[in-house]
């Protein structure tokens, strides 16, 4: 409980403040003592010319298209999730984002989703691809452990694609007929975040069902 509310605030601080540069740069160029987890790793990406901005402004559209599938909380939490849970990969928040819309959107992004076929979670891992990465089934109803799975989903993916993160996203839901229906749903909730990204375009009033 106190780890979620920590990402909580974190993701409070995400949406409403913004990036200085400055201290950035300071931050890229210096280790410090005692340094957390997290600052380690925000460090990292740093070191690798990802732009947090960017990150940042995905996490505050992310959190506003979820909002409209679930409660603002839970919206928060999840965006929240996708920022952290993708630092220190060649994944962009986006990328998390979108598969769990394309997954469980239409069934309030809920933790406790199960497909027909038995996919579990908010990013609807099948059993035995949850165990392949180190977690039991019942554990995909915890989102912390559903996004670490679907993250280690996607590498494995990635593998298979040979570094096409575009294709690898597909093969995230297998292939054939319903391949092909889940991209395009994909593709559809990647351009909803990025037109809110851009301030193109207000969110679209979603009815959620919770399953």
């Amino acid at each position: 409980m106190k780890k979620k509310s920590a990402i909580l605030v974190c993701a409070g601080l995400l949406l409403g403040v913004s990036c200085d540069q400055s201290h950035l740069r300071q931050t890229q160029s210096q280790v410090q003592v005692g340094e957390s987890e997290l600052d380690r790793e925000i460090r990292q990406v740093m070191e690798k010319g990802i732009n947090l901005g960017d990150r940042k402004k995905q996490v505050a559209a992310i959190a506003t298209v979820f909002s409209t599938r679930t409660d603002p909380k839970r919206a928060r939490w999840l965006a929240a999730l996708c920022y952290f849970k993708t630092l220190g990969t060649p994944l962009m928040p986006i990328d998390l984002a979108e598969i769990a819309l394309a997954e469980t959107g239409e069934h309030g992004l809920s933790g406790k989703a199960v497909s027909s076929c038995g996919a579990l979670g908010v990013w609807q891992l099948m059993p035995f691809r949850a165990k392949s990465h180190g977690y039991s089934p019942e554990e995909m109803e915890n989102d912390e452990k559903c996004a670490d799975a679907a993250v280690r989903e996607i590498h494995a993916k990635l593998a298979m694609a040979k570094g096409d993160l575009v294709k690898a996203k597909k093969f995230y839901c297998g292939i054939g007929p319903q391949a092909n229906a889940y991209e395009v749903k994909r593709r559809e909730f990647r351009k909803e975040i990025l037109q809110l990204v851009k301030g193109d375009v207000k969110p679209r009033a979603v009815n959620a069902s919770s399953s």
